[in-house]
């Protein structure tokens, strides 16, 4: 059976190991590594389930500026990193890649849109794709050839969403995600919605139209351009990215690169799993 490509929301992980581990896991020279340390912990897990052929750790900006300009309160209320964030955010690049992870940087889109290019990528290719997140965007991305493993506050496992799954959680199929958000709102990246128009709502009205372009209709006409708007903000983008070679976790090295950052208990494991 063919292996997965293994795409991460690198963010996403990064933010809810630093909100998971205390701050008093640390360096040798008392400097936090909670998300370093959960993070690789989260993917390592993931890999040891499915066995993907490669991983690549995504990264981006937080707010692209193509959204921010069809919607200024997009990201507007988001808190700035925390202090003991920021720099472990610098150093898991090269922390990812010494470990034989696949980074995909961009500079003016988000982490999202560089997931749903490699899924695509890989699908175009014949390939299946793992989608490792926190987001619930990124359930847009599901088929046939594409599963979200969905990382829940709390759980020890990433969950497996396939189109059922996304079936049964909002009552809609997986193409019509972006739709369901521009109705429903999205208050963590300050998408407002329609107004008066919730979950069940949204979803009857995708149910009974088929889309969102079909359901604006009667109070929904009026605010049509804005709900167009904020379909193409949940949309995501379609980037230039070429489809990674197979690659293999790198334990030995990754053993060496988080022994230096302090995570011994994490190098013995890993170098004993390379032995």
């Amino acid at each position: 059976m063919a292996r997965p490509l293994l795409v991460v929301d690198a963010p996403s992980l990064l933010y809810r190991a630093f909100y998971a581990l205390p701050k008093s896991i640390t360096d040798d020279d008392g400097r936090p590594v909670n998300a370093l340390l959960g993070s690789i912990n989260i993917v390592l897990r993931e890999i040891e389930l499915h066995k993907p052929r490669a991983v690549v750790m995504c990264f981006g900006i937080d707010a692209a500026e193509y959204r921010v300009e069809l919607f200024e309160g997009y990201h507007a209320d988001r808190p700035p990193m925390p202090h003991e964030l920021s720099p472990q955010w610098e150093l898991a690049p090269d922390l990812y890649e010494n470990l034989g992870w696949y980074v995909a940087l961009s500079d003016d889109h988000e982490a999202d849109d560089l997931l749903g290019s490699y899924a695509e990528v890989e699908s175009e290719a014949g390939g299946k794709t793992l989608i490792l997140t926190g987001d619930r965007d990124m359930f847009q991305c599901v088929d046939k050839k594409v599963q979200v493993l969905y990382v829940r506050t709390g759980s020890k496992g990433a969950q497996v969403v396939d189109e059922a799954e996304v079936k049964e959680r909002y009552g809609i199929p997986p193409k019509l995600v972006p739709d369901f958000i521009a109705l429903r709102g999205d208050p963590s990246d300050g998408i407002p919605g329609a107004k008066g128009v919730g979950e069940k709502t949204a979803a009857s009205l995708l149910r009974r139209h088929g889309s969102l372009e079909d359901a604006l209709t009667g109070k929904l006409a009026a605010v049509a351009d804005e709900l167009r708007t904020f379909k193409e903000m949940a949309s995501l983008q379609r980037l230039d990215v070429e489809r990674p070679q197979d690659r293999e976790t790198d334990r030995g090295a990754g053993a060496e690169a988080v022994r230096a950052r302090g995570m011994n208990r994490l190098a013995e494991r890993l170098a004993s799993s390379a032995g």
